[in-house]
This record gives structure tokens, C-alpha cells and sequence, in this order.
């Protein structure tokens, strides 16, 4: 693995981070986020510092892993679509968490996590199709954006009436 490479995509994914965490860390121990009610299968606070960072990791590697084939086999504008679908995850990614816990949206939340999916699930197919069962582990990042869209739209849901 080139060390530029893996250097670029571990850079994208610490600021999505850190740009997703400050929004996030202080709202979770906020009083508005504790009158919100909440499904019984939300998964305890102390799970989302244990699978995000699993989840960058795995983002990081397997995109650097991905595009430095991608150079090798000297196709830089499949190269250039892949940084820019990264480039727009990692978007979805951090946004989230500025529309969900700083500007208390749940409709939009919800909206972006569903969008977030889709691009999650681009961007592994578009890794699946490149370094084949290599990228295979990518498939965790769209299946827990799914259910992180399952419980947005579904925290909206039963705070709908509390939000007008």
C-alpha cells in the first residue's frame, strides 16, 4: 500500500472525525438530546466510539487499498471517481451529525442517513469491483449506515408531534 495513499484517505476520514464528533460529542450529553425518546434497540452510548473508529479504519484501507490499484492499472479517471465518491461520503458523513444533533433536524437526519446508505453502498460496490473479496469488509459501513437510517426515521417518527 502506498503510504501517500493510505496517508490521504486516513486524513479524509480523521477530519470526518473530528468535524462529525464536534458536532456529536457535546449534543449526546445535551438536555435536548435526553428528552428525546428513543427505540428500545438503540445501541448503548459506549458502541459508537468502538464502531466508528473500526468503521474510519476499515474506510481508510480498503479506499487506499482501491485506489492505489486503481493507479497501478493506470486508470486515474476511475481513480478520480472513486476520491470523489469518497470525498461525497465522507460529506454525508460528518453532515449528519451537524444537521442531527447540532440543528436538532430529524426529518433531514433521517434524509441524509439515507443518502449516507446509498453512497456507502456505492462505494463499496465500486471497492467490491476493483480489489474484489479484498474489499469485502467495506460491506459494514453500508449496513450500519442502514440501520443508522432505521433508527433516524425512527427517533423522527416518535418525536414528530414533541418537534412542532
Amino acid at each position: 500500500m502506498n503510504l501517500k495513499t493510505i496517508g490521504a484517505t486516513s486524513a479524509a476520514v480523521l477530519v470526518t472525525a473530528v468535524v462529525g464528533g464536534a458536532a456529536s460529542g457535546p449534543a449526546v450529553a445535551s438536555p435536548w438530546y435526553a428528552r428525546l425518546r428513543k427505540p428500545t434497540y438503540q445501541p448503548p452510548r459506549q458502541a459508537f466510539p468502538i464502531v466508528w473508529p473500526l468503521l474510519y479504519a476499515d474506510i481508510a484501507v480498503v479506499s487506499a487499498e482501491t485506489l492505489d490499484r486503481l493507479i497501478d492499472k493506470d486508470d486515474t479517471r476511475a481513480a478520480r471517481r472513486f476520491g470523489a465518491a469518497l470525498a461525497i461520503n465522507l460529506g454525508l458523513n460528518a453532515g449528519w451529525s451537524w444537521i442531527f444533533f447540532n440543528r436538532h433536524r430529524l426529518g433531514p437526519a433521517a434524509l441524509t442517513a439515507a443518502a449516507l446508505t446509498v453512497s456507502s453502498a456505492d462505494l463499496a460496490r465500486r471497492a467490491v469491483a476493483v480489489r474484489q473479496q479484498r474489499a469485502a469488509p467495506l460491506a459494514a459501513y453500508p449496513a450500519w449506515c442502514a440501520f443508522a437510517t432505521v433508527l433516524s426515521t425512527h427517533i423522527w417518527w416518535i418525536n414528530r408531534r414533541s418537534l412542532t
